[in-house]
């Protein structure tokens, strides 16, 4: 998961985990080390999640003019 995640780095992605509350984390993924990753989230924050708790990353959908889609369905 740890090689696969690194395509992300840079990119505004929807993390998918088992121990979230709402089930994803919406941010720019900074940094992936060996048991974790770095995000960004939009007001500021930062987070750190356990890879082993990672089950989908998805970069964050987009419409055909660069902007960001308004609902996200799954």
């Amino acid at each position: 998961m740890k090689e696969l995640a690194k395509q992300f780095i840079g990119e505004e992605c929807i993390i998918y985990t088992i121990a979230s509350n709402d089930g994803s984390i919406q941010g720019v993924i900074k940094e992936i080390d060996d048991g974790g990753m770095v995000i960004e989230r939009s007001y500021g924050g930062r987070e750190i999640v356990n890879l082993d708790f990672v089950t989908r990353i998805r970069q964050y959908p987009r419409k055909k003019n660069g902007k960001k889609k308004d609902i996200v369905w799954d």
